[in-house]
């Protein structure tokens, strides 16, 4: 595959105003392992927001925003839904950098040879590509 072949799929950030997750989120809570925990982080959530003597706070570990939640993560701070923001690195550089230069992340795959990315200059974050000419 060529630079150009794996550097095609943009990732595309979620626009949570776009949709109404109550009734799949409802549904989840009678369900079983995480996705119950996703209904009770939710109904968490509510209460935090209800409360204003509490600071949310969003952490975010990895580069969440490289698999497209940069989006929400705006809304977020504009909706006032969060007080602090703690963030590795990664966040940093894709969210507040690459991302704001016009820069893309790409869909990929974990199942590739390194190598030939490399060879390509491109970067993965599991399976999401960026260009590394970009980057630098």
């Amino acid at each position: 595959m060529e630079k150009k072949d794996l550097l095609k799929d943009v990732v595309k950030h979620i626009d949570i105003k776009s949709f109404d997750s109550t009734p799949i989120i409802n549904a989840m809570r009678d369900m079983s392992f995480t996705s119950r925990d996703t209904a009770v982080a939710a109904d968490t959530l509510e209460m935090m927001l209800a409360d204003k003597e509490c600071s949310n706070w969003l952490t975010l570990a990895g580069s969440t925003s490289a698999g497209g939640c940069m989006q929400a993560y705006v809304e977020m701070v504009k909706n006032n839904m969060v007080d602090v923001i703690v963030a590795t690195g990664a966040s940093i550089v894709d969210m507040d950098f690459f991302e704001a230069l016009g820069f893309k992340h790409y869909k990929g795959t974990p199942f590739i040879d390194d190598n030939h990315l490399r060879n390509n200059y491109i970067d993965r974050i599991y399976d999401t590509f960026i260009d590394e000419k970009e980057l630098q």
